[in-house]
């Protein structure tokens, strides 16, 4: 990516985020513990709780490194400086409030206030209508339940959440500028648990990323749109969601309504996880052609829309699964095979050969009777089970969950014979050194291919003139 000349206050900005609440807006889990918070997230090896963070600052306790807020995005997420800069400064997602370190620690409580209301909606209607494509009839509805409205020093549109009773107890502004970065933010005090919504009495419940996208998919789809419910998740963070399904028994059918991006696409995992987790199983995916639903209304208005954005880890890790080749299992080459691809870096083969391993060792059923069958049967299961929230991490770290996982492997592949619940069991740990050998091999893969892209940024497109030589 091209240099950007931060600022030192920048950067001293950028590097006192608050990183739990900034992680919650990504749709990273947290857990509080004292005044800290620790970190839940999975990879290849299973559930990890071992990164803690107070503020800005952060240790993982497992491989005894920590820091400020940059140096956790180039860590936790692999980016460079300059992306980590730009990501907490609110640059390319939503911004954040920047608190130092010691005032979070206090951990005050503030008193939760409405914005003082404009005395007309007149900037909030004009943008909404002429800049974002919404009915009119929409934004009525919201205005007259008093969900929205324009607050009176900076004429934003504020989106109201209130609880069961009906008083407001969180509230987002957006700014209705024309020109310039879209100003987002919610009000401090805000109850997480309450956000902006509308339910109705069917047993669907439409689940968004943001208000507007809420309005704008009423607006494509308004057709008998007040006996379902709705509701708009500020991010991907799951708090409102699952309070407004346990205060409305009627709900039982939920329907994922995020943007079609790398966000989108990860947080629909996670959230069908946790609503499963929760006694909520029924839960249903609609993906917009572009972006996000807004999107699809400018299109539709003529609009030159934002594209949809494929998960390239997700799409690259597909790939590779489908690639495999079944090669029958020699139990007596196993150990070579898997300690010698592990060695010489060959995670693709190294997977094929953990993949027909299990094959080889899974108890056969009537309709998966043979070691290719199983093979296929495993290929798509892999496919089907994974998950991109579950694959976070540094290349280092999944290198040494793999390595984990080729030591588990030959330590199991010893015993010289097996019962069948052994079998079962070395069948599983071959199963995870697949998976993990294919996230480091797309790990690998997607460096590479960035490498490439940042290396042709210098390349001219055609040669200058120049004497040549005999």
């Amino acid at each position: 990516m091209p240099y950007i000349p931060f600022t030192e206050e920048q950067k001293v900005m950028a590097n006192s985020v608050d990183l739990a609440e900034f992680l919650r807006m990504r749709g990273e889990k947290l857990e509080r513990v004292g005044r800290e918070h620790k970190l839940i997230y999975y990879d290849g090896s299973g559930k990890h709780d071992s990164i803690t963070m107070s503020g800005s600052r952060w240790f993982d306790h497992k491989n005894q490194v920590g820091g400020g807020a940059i140096k956790f995005m180039q860590e936790f997420y692999d980016m460079d400086f300059q992306t980590a800069v730009q990501e907490l400064l609110g640059q390319t997602i939503i911004p954040l409030s920047h608190s130092p370190p010691k005032a979070i620690a206090k951990e005050e409580k503030k008193e939760f206030r409405l914005p003082e209301a404009n005395a007309n909606m007149h900037r909030v209607y004009a943008y909404l209508i002429k800049q974002r494509f919404i009915d009119p009839n929409i934004i009525s509805h919201f205005a007259k339940q008093h969900t929205l409205y324009e607050d009176k020093e900076h004429h934003n549109a504020v989106f109201v959440g209130v609880d069961e009773n009906g008083v407001p107890r969180q509230a987002h502004k957006r700014s209705t500028n024309s020109f310039g970065n879209a100003f987002r933010i919610t009000c401090e005090g805000s109850d997480t648990r309450y956000s902006f919504s509308h339910f109705g009495k069917s047993e669907k419940l439409f689940v968004f990323e943001a208000p507007i996208d809420m309005m704008s998919f009423l607006t494509l789809y308004p057709k008998g749109w007040q006996k379902h419910s709705y509701i708009a998740m500020n991010g991907v963070y799951e708090n409102a969601v699952l309070t407004g399904l346990k205060s409305h028994s009627n709900l039982n059918e939920i329907i994922l309504c995020v943007d079609n991006d790398e966000g989108g696409i990860e947080a629909v995992d996670r959230l069908k996880d946790i609503l499963a987790e929760n006694g909520y199983p029924n839960v249903k995916r609609l993906s917009p052609e572009f972006k996000d639903w807004n999107e699809c209304l400018k299109a539709k208005n003529g609009v030159e829309p934002l594209p949809a954005v494929p998960h390239k880890r997700k799409e690259e890790y597909l790939k590779e699964v489908s690639e495999l080749g079944y090669l029958k299992c020699r139990p007596d080459k196993l150990t070579s095979q898997i300690y010698a691809t592990f060695k010489n870096g060959q995670y693709n083969y190294l997977a094929e050969y953990a993949l027909a391993g299990s094959a080889f060792f899974m108890p056969k059923t009537e309709q998966i009777n043979s070691e290719c069958k199983a093979f296929v049967w495993l290929q798509n299961k892999l496919k089907g089970s994974y998950k991109p929230y579950t694959d976070k991490g540094r290349k280092a770290q999944k290198q040494r969950n793999l390595q984990d996982c080729v030591q588990e492997g030959l330590r199991d592949l010893k015993q010289t014979a097996r019962t069948r619940e052994q079998s079962v069991q070395t069948a599983k740990l071959l199963y995870s050194l697949a998976d993990s050998a294919l996230r480091l091999n797309v790990e690998n893969t997607l460096s590479e291919l960035t490498q490439e892209q940042s290396e042709s940024e210098y390349i001219v497109s055609e040669p200058e003139q120049c004497m040549e030589f005999g």
